[in-house]
C-alpha cells in the first residue's frame, strides 16, 4: 500500500480489518503501484465537471458503488483541486470552508461509531479559495468559514474516489436554489476546469428518504424510476429549461425530492458545462435503496 494510502488506512484505524472500505484501499493502492495516476497537465485540456449522486456512510459498504466512483475518479486526469457543491450546506451569501485543514462534518446520525471517526485530510486549498473568490462579481464577497470543514455530502465520495487525500479540497455552498441562478454561478466558475480543477455538484438523483419502504429495500418506488427517466431524457436531449421545471414538470414529484437540495447541485453542474445543452456522459446509473444514483459528466 502506497504511503498516503497506508496514512489514511492509519487514520481510520478503528475500521475493522474484514470492513469493506479496508478492501477498496487495498484496490486501490494496487491500481496506483500498477499504473500511477496521471496529474492533470495544460495537453489534458479543461477537467469536466460532474454531478454525483454521493450516499451516506454505507457506501463504504457497497463494494461495486465504491468500484464504480473509484474507476470513474481514475479515467479522468488527477485534478490539481477540488471545488465541490453539496447538497447539505444549504448557506447565503456565498460561502466557503476553510481552506486551511479542518474537522470534517459528521452531519448524519444512526450509524457505527467508526464513521465518526474517520478523517479526510487534504492539503491546504488556499490557491483555490483565492481563484474562486476573484471569480465573484462585484458587491458579492465569498465567505469563508474557517472553522467549518467537509460535510458528508463532499468527503464520503471523495474519500471513495481519491482515497489517498492528496488534493486540496473546497467546499462551496448552496446559496440559492433558483436553477438559473445556480446555472450563472457554474458559469462563473467554469473557467476554474481550465487550470486542472474538478468542479463537482453532490447530491442525489431522487432522494425520497420519507418515502421509501424500509421494509423492503430493494423495491424501487415508480416516483424514484419515473424521476430518473425523464431526469436521463431530459439530459440527452440537452433540455435545460425542462430540467429548471423539475418542481412541477417532472414525475414523481414530490415524493423524489421532498426538498430540493439533492437536486439542485446539478445546475451548478451544467453551468459549468462548455455547452449545457449537449448531452452528458453517465458514469453511473442504477439504484440503492430505491434510489437513483444517476450521476453523469460533462465537459
Amino acid at each position: 500500500m502506497s504511503t498516503r494510502l497506508s496514512t489514511t488506512a492509519a487514520a481510520d484505524a478503528r475500521i475493522p480489518s474484514q470492513h469493506p472500505f479496508v478492501a477498496h484501499l487495498a484496490r486501490a493502492a494496487a491500481a496506483e503501484a500498477a499504473a500511477p495516476h496521471k496529474t492533470w497537465t495544460s495537453d489534458d485540456g479543461a477537467m469536466p465537471a460532474l454531478y454525483l449522486s454521493h450516499g451516506a456512510p454505507p457506501v463504504f459498504t457497497h463494494t461495486p458503488w465504491m468500484s464504480e466512483l473509484h474507476n470513474w475518479a481514475r479515467n479522468l486526469p488527477k485534478p490539481r483541486a477540488i471545488l465541490i457543491v453539496s447538497a447539505h450546506w444549504e448557506s447565503a451569501p456565498l460561502s466557503i470552508t476553510s481552506s486551511q485543514p479542518t474537522e470534517l462534518v459528521y452531519d448524519f446520525g444512526g450509524f457505527e461509531d467508526m464513521y465518526f471517526q474517520m478523517r479526510y485530510d487534504t492539503p491546504a486549498a488556499t490557491d483555490l479559495a483565492r481563484d474562486v473568490t476573484t471569480l465573484m462579481p462585484d458587491g458579492h464577497p465569498v465567505h469563508e468559514h474557517t472553522d467549518r470543514g467537509l460535510d458528508h455530502g463532499a468527503w464520503v465520495p471523495l474519500k471513495v474516489m481519491y482515497p489517498a487525500a492528496d488534493i486540496p479540497v473546497l467546499q462551496l455552498s448552496i446559496p440559492t436554489h433558483d436553477a438559473a441562478a445556480l446555472m450563472g454561478l457554474g458559469e462563473r466558475l467554469k473557467v476554474l476546469r481550465d487550470s486542472g480543477v474538478l468542479v463537482i455538484g453532490s447530491g442525489y438523483m431522487t432522494h425520497g428518504l420519507r418515502y421509501l419502504d424500509w421494509a423492503n429495500p430493494d423495491n424501487v418506488p415508480s416516483w424514484s424510476s419515473e424521476f430518473d427517466l425523464w431526469a436521463a431524457q431530459s439530459l440527452a436531449t440537452g433540455d435545460v429549461d425542462e430540467l429548471a421545471k423539475f418542481r412541477t414538470s417532472a414525475p414523481g414529484m414530490p415524493y423524489a425530492h421532498p426538498t430540493v437540495e439533492h437536486f439542485t447541485p446539478l445546475f451548478v453542474t451544467l453551468g459549468a458545462a462548455a455547452d449545457p445543452t449537449v448531452s452528458p456522459t453517465t458514469a453511473i446509473d442504477g439504484y440503492a435503496m430505491g434510489l437513483a444514483r444517476r450521476s453523469f459528466q460533462v465537459h
